[in-house]
């Protein structure tokens, strides 16, 4: 009995082609897209961890800086470019989605129209 789901993050390989013993492990150009969407989500979990422990860090900073100056000046930094780089993300995403509007497409998702064998 699984009391804790399992999650799997990857997406599964697709595009993949039979060996020579039948069994489908090559790698082919269709699998560009699963490497895409996998690249992608990693980087972003990454980027969202980081942003997680900065505003921690940050926090930490200001409160042991024990009134000192130069460590709220530096508490202070750290949290703006923080939340700079937040809202540098999320403009990011949200001009994506603009541009997809505009354009009538879906400039989010990396497909390279290869039909499966």
């Amino acid at each position: 009995m699984n009391i804790i789901p399992l999650i799997y993050a990857a997406e599964k390989w697709t595009g993949l082609e039979g060996g020579p013993d039948g069994v489908k492990d090559v790698a082919t150009i269709g699998s560009l897209v699963t490497l895409f969407k996998n690249a992608v989500n990693g980087i972003t979990a990454f980027a969202g961890v980081v942003l997680f422990i900065v505003l921690i860090s940050a926090g930490f900073t200001f409160l042991f800086s024990g009134g000192e100056a130069k460590q709220l000046e530096k508490a202070k930094h750290t949290f703006t470019y923080a939340l700079i780089g937040l809202v540098v993300i999320i403009s990011a995403y949200l001009i994506l989605q603009l541009i997809g509007l505009f354009t009538n497409t879906n400039v989010t998702e990396f497909n390279l129209n290869i039909p499966n064998p």
